[in-house]
């Protein structure tokens, strides 16, 4: 399926490593013009070569002034904006029950903050293409999974604000959707350092958690993200879109 992307501009925050740089390489593969943003630059120069793109500036967008320079960085390469990625997010906590009111405020920068800051900054540029927003949250915001309680808990918050701004957004002809990953599998993440340390303890969870069996892939979530952005989708706006084997007890 042609999703009609060619030409678009894209924006992709979190996209040094994992599902950032697979969305950015799926948005490129479709034709679209490719802007990454990360924190460590040497990490985010070597995520650019692999993409195929020269366009990358290091901020970190859990700080409102860093997401309005990102902006202007992409404007001023561009003269415009069609899609904004929103991937930044660490499910890295405190066990339940130890949170201090540090790692709550921790914890919603990375997790919410990060985010909405983005949104705001972009917002008027996207509104002059009838843009698409595409945050990416988790599972562990929509059931009780055993994620640290401020994951967790930032993570519900974000599916709200997505759900709650749709409408503002929809005005201005923005649209704006979450996508809930599962257990994926990446080059550094926490399923790779599973399998490492227990790899018959992981295989049992997926049995017994997950109808299908497996881990997911970072290349799944990038193809089914660059679904959501393009103009194919494009009377979806304001919904959370679950990608997890089926383990969610509710999506059945």
């Amino acid at each position: 399926m042609d999703l009609n992307l060619k030409g678009k501009r894209a924006l992709i925050s979190g996209a040094s490593r994992g599902i950032g740089k697979a969305i950015a390489t799926a948005l490129a593969r479709e034709g679209c013009r490719i802007f990454l943003n990360g924190r460590d630059k040497e990490t985010l120069e070597a995520a650019a070569r692999e993409v195929g793109t020269s366009q990358f500036l290091s901020a970190d967008v859990t700080k409102g002034e860093d997401c309005r320079l990102l902006v202007k960085a992409v404007l001023k390469e561009w003269d415009g904006l069609d899609i904004l990625v929103c991937n930044v997010g660490s499910g890295r906590s405190v066990p339940p029950g130890e949170e201090s009111a540090e790692e709550w405020n921790r914890s919603l920068q990375v997790n919410l903050f990060a985010t909405t800051n983005l949104v705001e900054a972009a917002t008027p540029a996207l509104s002059q293409n009838e843009g698409a927003i595409l945050c990416l949250s988790s599972i562990c915001g929509e059931e009780s999974l055993g994620a640290p309680v401020t994951y967790s808990s930032a993570k519900a918050a974000l599916n709200a604000f997505v759900r709650g701004i749709s409408r503002p957004l929809a005005k201005k002809k923005v649209r704006i959707n979450a996508l809930a990953p599962g257990n994926i599998l990446f080059s550094g993440s926490v399923w790779e350092r599973k399998l490492k340390e227990n790899r018959a303890e992981v295989e049992a969870l997926l049995t017994r958690e997950v109808p299908l069996g497996r881990l997911g892939t970072a290349e799944e979530v990038a193809d089914f993200a660059a679904f959501l952005v393009s103009p194919r989708s494009s009377f979806a706006t304001g919904t959370l879109f679950t990608l997890d084997g089926g383990q969610l007890r509710g999506n059945g």
